[in-house]
């Protein structure tokens, strides 16, 4: 067996999402050939690629139909794909951002966003979690870091803020740097203010992904974001009522305004249905059944999850602990499928889109 015998083998492989072979993309390095011994290299889009175990089977089973008695070590490594197109502004370091909003509050939005930012941490990406939400921040009760103050440090000359770090995730929020009995009682260009800092003066460092628990609704703080840095898309958090889906309407074509133009990689739909656990085969629609599915079909976006309804998430998020973190492997589950499908939207956007630019919004 050649180099050559061995990349025409693996020509036959393809990327299920890029819809090309792993060769023509450029993913198959450090070819090692001592006998019926083969190794390479296959470099992912991610770390946290859904699809490893699939891409590792059909590799070896391409070399297997080279060579049947041929032993194969498919190696991985991950270079985050991004199409940032201001490496040298804000957030240099950060390959994706992605925004985590909702039409109105009580939905889940920071329960999602919490989970989402674990699953992708888990799965080996670099994270950070931005809660944004100035007027009632979730992070430091869901994490278990409330009292706790960030640090400053020296980077060069300028002071920075230094983000808290608790399960593996990077973490910043409001209520880490105000007593959360005092109401933060601010106009919105205070609001705005603040979200500026937690971007220019917060030392996120390297990122794969940093996930921004927005506020709920439409407005300054949203508008300010997508001004500051170039968001790689967001994620629309519903329930499956009627009165959920009419607001979740309104942040889809908030970011679907010419001006602003930010791409919604999917909607996820939050407490689809209850399933108690003494009758695990039952499921129970209280706030109505698949409406998110049904609002996802008539926009034409991905429906990335439905996430059930589970006693534990909520005591989780009380408690400081996420249901990431827990042993409750069905809840676990959901939240580990819609992060692949985030980051798999995320991968075929940024091979198939033009570069990323902040949004210019008039005022």
């Amino acid at each position: 067996m050649t180099n050559e015998d061995i990349l025409k083998a693996l020509s036959n492989v393809q990327e299920p999402d890029l819809g090309k072979d792993i060769v023509t993309l450029n993913m198959v390095k450090d070819i090692t050939i001592e006998g019926n011994y083969v190794s390479f290299t296959v470099v992912l889009t991610t770390p946290a690629c859904p699809l490893k175990d699939l891409i590792k089977n059909n590799c070896i089973k391409a070399i297997k139909n080279l060579n049947k008695d041929a032993v194969v070590n498919v190696k991985f490594i991950s270079h985050t794909t991004t199409k940032r197109s201001d490496p040298g502004s804000m957030l240099p370091k950060v390959k994706n951002i992605i925004a985590v909003v909702s039409g109105k509050g009580g939905v889940g939005k920071s329960t999602v966003a919490a989970n989402l930012a674990l699953a992708l941490s888990q799965s080996g990406a670099k994270v950070g979690l931005m809660d944004a939400d100035i007027y009632g921040p979730s992070v430091p009760i869901m994490f278990g870091v409330r009292g706790e103050r960030p640090m400053m440090i020296e980077i060069g000359e300028k002071g920075m803020i230094a983000p808290l770090e608790r399960y593996g995730i990077k973490l910043i929020s409001i209520g880490l740097l105000v007593d959360e009995k005092n109401a933060v009682v601010w106009r919105g260009p205070m609001a705005s203010s603040a979200i500026r800092q937690f971007v220019t003066d917060v030392y996120w460092d390297e990122l794969d992904y940093l996930i921004i628990d927005m506020p709920p609704g439409t407005g300054d703080i949203h508008l300010t974001l997508v001004q500051t840095v170039p968001v790689t898309g967001a994620v629309i958090v519903t329930t499956p009522q009627d009165v959920a889906l009419v607001d979740a309407k309104k942040a889809i074509a908030m970011f679907g305004q010419s001006q602003i133009n930010v791409p919604i990689i999917g909607l996820v739909e939050n407490m689809s249905y209850f399933t108690p656990a003494e009758l695990p085969d039952h499921k129970y629609y209280i706030f109505g059944k698949e409406g998110g599915k049904r609002l996802a079909e008539e926009y034409d976006i991905p429906l990335l999850g439905q996430i059930p309804l589970v006693q534990s998430i909520r005591e989780g998020g009380d408690e400081g602990v996420p249901v990431m973190i827990s042993d409750d492997e069905v809840s676990k589950k959901a939240f580990i499928e819609f992060a692949a499908h985030v980051v798999r939207s995320i991968s075929m956007r940024n091979a198939n889109i033009e570069q990323e630019k902040v949004a210019s919004v008039i005022s």
